[in-house]
């Protein structure tokens, strides 16, 4: 239910048939990343901002100045803002459009990963530091290092490796890169083509750096094939996140100018991950992004969609809602409204 299908919604109707309400609604908040650190629900959104900046389908009218972090006791208990985490004016290398972060946490440390666009246009990817799950956040005086594109998620393994999986096209500039490599010639790929990847770095043991080359992330069907740029209700655009269930590695994503959460499952954090199926049907507003936490050995979905805003695809609000795990290893399909 994308943003240019709203002249017939009433959203009144609309929101009392939602699977969920939105965590707060005094501001606007979008892309959530959650976590459960010390018994605790946190989640780190982007903040939408009002913007008189003209829609195009690079995101310019996403023109987020700032981070916020939400905290929760328990998953039936009020959302609480805890105020400005990081501020683009605070990052000495960002100019503009702090988008979707995530979090990590380690030995006493809480570290929030964030991309920006520097005052040459081109996203990277940074950190900021703190030794509160709620900040503020001081952030590195430089972005990471070989860092590029948007949507930061980093996942903490068992064997205590951590891992940061990024990326997003269109607007998040990854048709831009070959082999980590910018060019303003490279454009999408054809159709027919291979579709573009999701991109992984291991992260060195201060959570700084990428300990390593960053590495495509194969998206294979059900034969082992890649999928193609055409396949758009399956394909990589944006929003990577991993969570691991009963020995598997589950990767999801959006598929953008399509709307779906998807998910594809492997057996290693590097992949390759074969397609699975949907996480989430299409919301209100164009942009469908998400993370995925396990809080008391249930697991929940945390989502966004524009329907406080009446349909304003800029101005989002935060969900969350319960997922199941099938027997057979699939993750049933949610619609975001009921019939």
């Amino acid at each position: 239910m994308p943003e240019d299908n709203i002249d017939h919604i009433d959203f009144k109707k609309l929101n009392d048939k939602a699977i969920s309400k939105p965590l707060v609604s005094h501001i606007y908040t979008a892309d959530p990343s959650a976590h459960f650190f010390s018994g605790k629900i946190y989640i780190y959104p982007s903040h939408d901002i009002e913007s008189d900046i003209p829609f195009d389908d690079l995101g310019s009218h996403f023109a987020m100045e700032d981070y916020h972090v939400l905290s929760m006791d328990n998953v039936n208990s009020e959302a609480i803002d805890h105020g400005v985490a990081l501020h683009v004016n605070d990052v000495a290398w960002a100019e503009k459009q702090m988008w979707a972060p995530d979090a990590a946490y380690k030995n006493g440390k809480y570290y929030l990963y964030f991309p920006a666009k520097k005052a040459d246009g081109i996203f990277q990817i940074g950190v900021a530091i703190s030794d509160s799950p709620t900040g503020p956040f001081k952030p590195q005086p430089e972005a990471i290092k070989g860092s590029y594109s948007i949507d930061p998620a980093v996942y903490e393994d068992e064997d205590g490796s951590y891992y940061m999986y990024f990326g997003g096209i269109w607007g998040g500039q990854l048709q831009k890169y070959r082999d980590n490599i910018y060019s303003p010639k490279n454009e999408l790929p054809k159709p027919e083509e291979n579709a573009l990847l999701p991109i992984v770095a291991k992260l060195t043991d201060d959570l700084l750096e990428f300990a390593e080359e960053p590495k495509e992330i194969k998206i294979v069907d059900e034969h082992g094939n890649l999928l193609i740029e055409g396949d758009n209700d399956r394909r990589f655009f944006e929003a990577s996140w991993l969570h691991k269930h009963n020995g598997k590695y589950y990767f999801s994503y959006s598929t953008g100018d399509t709307h779906f959460i998807c998910y594809a499952i492997g057996d290693n954090p590097y992949g390759p991950f074969t397609y699975g199926g949907r996480i989430l049907e299409p919301v209100v507003g164009w942009t469908s992004h998400h993370s995925i936490c396990q809080v008391d050995n249930k697991w929940y979905l945390f989502y966004h969609d524009s329907s406080l805003s009446k349909g304003v695809t800029h101005l989002r609000s935060v969900k969350m809602t319960e997922i199941e795990h099938q027997e057979d290893g699939h993750i049933k399909t949610l619609t975001p409204y009921s019939s």
